[in-house]
């Protein structure tokens, strides 16, 4: 049972003094985790302390590589559907 941070992560410091089993180290070129002490905040609090305050979505995945912060859990934007990608009018024309 483990967390991981991924590439995504920006360094920003937030999640390593909240990590009640002191898990999260600085690295570079992002923070890790430590496998053997991540706890998942299990027993401590509801939950995951680093996810909690994590300002990027995506950064922080459980062992089944899920983000714990999806993208659109921050923000409520939500990824753009795979159809309105290839859709020629999928992009906002903008006209002053």
């Amino acid at each position: 049972m483990a967390f991981r941070i991924i590439e995504s992560c920006v360094n920003c410091w937030a999640c390593e003094p909240l990590c009640p089993s002191g898990a999260i180290q600085a690295a570079k070129p992002h923070f890790l985790i430590d496998a053997s002490q991540c706890t998942e905040c299990l027993g401590d609090h509801a939950d995951p302390q680093c996810a909690s305050i994590c300002p990027i979505e995506g950064a922080i995945v459980d062992r089944m590589n899920n983000p714990l912060n999806p993208p659109g859990s921050l923000t409520g934007i939500g990824p753009m559907p795979r159809d309105a990608k290839e859709s020629p009018h999928a992009q906002s024309q903008c006209h002053f």
